[in-house]
């Protein structure tokens, strides 16, 4: 008789996220979206915005398009223009530039209107709305914040890259509806304690990046905190506490601050 068949890891999806960050009257606030109930990952739970890279995130037409035409290699440059895509899609907040300033509340709500429905049917539509409205992604605004990898065991994986960036002034987040059914600005520490009281459902990696927020208290020192870490792949493993529940578990140089116990027994299984 043959052994127990290995399988083997599934391939990790690899996908950007925005932490979007704005000062509000208590302190340091970030942009999270709802994630409908019907689709396959994060159903139902708060996210920061983001999704899976498309090939359409790699169009030549996109290097133009650009401040200096800086492309910080291949998979970054599309990382951010997929970063900006999914941005736009599931909050309405767009990181792009129209006559060398940044989009207004009105210039937004009008490329909304007139786009969102094609961006989100995928495509080449984001491509097309950049160039034929004449914008300018603000892609140099987008500063590394983590890399987090799913780990092996799970049936679908994602290699998520984490950018964080100062919301564009004058703009109003508006969710599209189908992907993302709410958005909120929250206080980091507020995010978590809605977790903890389960108020709301957060997964493991937006969890710990709140966490990771909630140590700084303005967008300055956010971005400045971002851009002084190094930046670390972070794949967390399972382990087996002591109730036989499992958790995930963080290297001991992740950089990282742990997490309260109400947290930890919410992500047990």
């Amino acid at each position: 008789m043959g052994g127990p068949t290995i399988r083997e890891p599934a391939v990790a999806a690899v996908a950007a996220t925005v932490v979007l960050v704005r000062d509000g009257p208590h302190g340091l606030e970030t942009l999270m979206v709802v994630r409908h109930h019907e689709i396959d990952f994060a159903r139902g739970a708060a996210v920061f915005p983001g999704g899976k890279l498309s090939v359409s995130d790699s169009d030549p037409r996109i290097a133009g398009r650009v401040r200096g035409g800086h492309l910080p290699g291949e998979q970054q440059f599309a990382l951010r223009v997929a970063a900006v895509r999914e941005t736009f899609e599931e909050s309405g907040l767009l990181l792009a530039r129209l006559g060398g300033a940044m989009i207004d509340g009105t210039q937004r709500a009008a490329l909304h209107q007139r786009w969102q429905a094609r961006v989100s049917s995928g495509g080449n539509a984001f491509v097309d709305m950049v160039c034929e409205e004449d914008l300018e992604l603000a892609l140099e605004q987008l500063v590394p914040y983590a890399h987090w990898v799913t780990p092996e065991v799970s049936p679908k994986r994602f290699d998520t890259h984490f950018f964080i960036a100062a919301a564009p002034p004058g703009q109003v987040a508006q969710h599209d509806g189908s992907e993302a059914v709410d958005s909120f600005w929250v206080r980091p520490a507020d995010a978590l304690d809605d977790c903890a009281q389960r108020r709301r459902t957060i997964i493991f990696p937006t969890l710990c990046n709140l966490a990771l927020l909630a140590q700084t208290g303005d967008v300055a020192g956010a971005v400045q905190a971002a851009r002084s870490r190094p930046l670390r792949r972070i794949q967390p493993t399972l382990g087996k506490r002591a109730d036989g529940k499992l958790i995930p578990v963080l290297g001991p140089d992740c950089g990282y601050p742990e997490l309260s116990p109400d947290l930890m027994n919410l992500v047990a299984r």
